[in-house]
């Protein structure tokens, strides 16, 4: 909820960016609350760029989509996907590569092309290239799979999910600089 240009947001991620604070960029993931103790507040940049999300059928994803997975090892040691998120051509390139992610300890980020996408007994299994290397990612019928669409500061609500890309300052505060906010019954991974 926007309140003096502020948007308090419940407990939950105060973990989270409690393990972050050396850090000058953080990440943090929660629910919008209209006021609680305990809140963390954030200021939003007057430029915060505010996203949510459209659902995408698994089958339109065609060799050449750049893409964000994020996944969890999987059985065979085989990434499985939670999330994936189809870039829009603008983005192409931003982040490319494999590594660690916060969702969960053992999850991973890996922001690539899709080289292939064939069908298999558990999904779909793409197999993205970045920087001269080969990934294959299983996407099980349950992953979300969707693409970033424009949202508002309206949009920003009590009980809505959020993903916060924010920055702190000498002083301390957080100013959020991206904002990805759940709508329209499309929820983000917690």
């Amino acid at each position: 909820m926007i309140l003096s240009r502020r948007l308090l947001l419940a407990a939950p991620l105060l973990p989270l960016a409690a393990r972050a604070q050396a850090e000058t960029t953080l990440r943090l993931r929660g629910i919008i609350a209209a006021a609680s103790d305990g809140s963390l507040s954030l200021v939003l940049a007057p430029d915060a760029a505010i996203s949510s999300r459209r659902r995408v059928a698994l089958s339109e994803i065609r060799p050449g989509d750049y893409l964000g997975i994020t996944a969890e090892p999987g059985p065979e040691d085989r990434l499985r996907a939670v999330e994936v998120v189809i870039f829009p051509e603008a983005m192409r390139g931003v982040g490319e590569g494999h590594r660690p992610f916060d969702l969960t300890p053992s999850s991973t980020m890996t922001n690539a092309t899709v080289e292939s996408a064939v069908m298999a007994a558990e999904g779909r299994v793409l197999t993205m290239a970045f920087g001269g290397r080969q990934l294959p990612i299983e996407v099980p019928p349950g992953a979300s799979v969707v693409t970033p669409v424009p949202a508002a500061r309206e949009d920003l609500k009590p009980g809505a999910q959020v993903l916060i890309t924010a920055q702190r300052d000498a002083q301390g505060q957080l100013t959020a600089r991206r904002i990805t906010v759940s709508k329209d019954g499309v929820m983000l991974p917690m």
